[in-house]
């Protein structure tokens, strides 16, 4: 099993880069852990509450719980992956079963902050950006995606996505083994990527 973490700012694009990376793949071989899927839960919070979590902290997210997730496909078995909602901020009570694959994919912003995950990835790559590049598209993606105003985007820009990520996701960088600058358009590195997967599968 090859498993292959995939970091980067917010708006970066690294969903791009996976999703090219999958289009150029034999289906069935892949399988995506997104990060954005192991939030803790916060129904316990009131919802006013809720839309003031900072999501670009690695506090938000249950490592232990992703790390336990990988650990169990790493074994064979299968793993039943929550469902988090931006707009509600919480878990729903339905999951995703997702079974073992050959090749793990384990994508979003912090993957690379935190050392135990960090340590059972065969390869580490992260997918860098200009910062006013990422904020369009973080504009963008949350006016759409999450229903949030243009003031309220930039609100949580300056407050805890731009400091956070000079904390934390930035200095992750220093753990790539691959740096994949202008995200998504660089198709020279992911096709040395596709290509390192591909040769991988080759030899399984």
């Amino acid at each position: 099993m090859l498993i292959i973490g995939i970091a980067g700012g917010t708006g970066s694009g690294k969903t791009t880069v996976v999703r090219k990376i999958l289009e150029r793949l034999p289906q069935g071989e892949v399988v995506i852990l997104p990060q954005d899927s192991y939030y803790r839960d916060s129904s316990h919070l009131p919802l006013e509450s809720r839309l003031e979590i900072n999501f670009d902290h690695p506090d938000s997210i249950e490592f232990e719980l992703l790390v336990k997730h990988l650990k169990e496909l790493k074994k064979g078995k299968p793993i039943e992956q929550p469902i988090y909602s931006y707009l509600t901020c919480t878990r729903a009570s339905e999951t995703i079963l997702i079974k073992p694959c050959h090749v793990i994919i384990v994508e979003g912003i912090l993957v690379l902050t935190n050392p135990e995950l960090r340590k059972m990835m065969d390869l580490k790559v992260f997918v860098d950006a200009d910062a006013d590049d990422r904020l369009i598209r973080v504009i963008n993606r949350d006016i759409i995606e999450r229903g949030r105003s243009v003031n309220k985007v930039m609100e949580r820009y300056e407050s805890t996505v731009k400091p956070m990520h000079l904390q934390f996701i930035e200095p992750s960088k220093r753990f790539a083994d691959l740096i994949i600058p202008q995200g998504g358009n660089n198709h020279i590195a992911i096709d040395i990527l596709t290509k390192y997967i591909e040769n991988n599968l080759v030899e399984k």
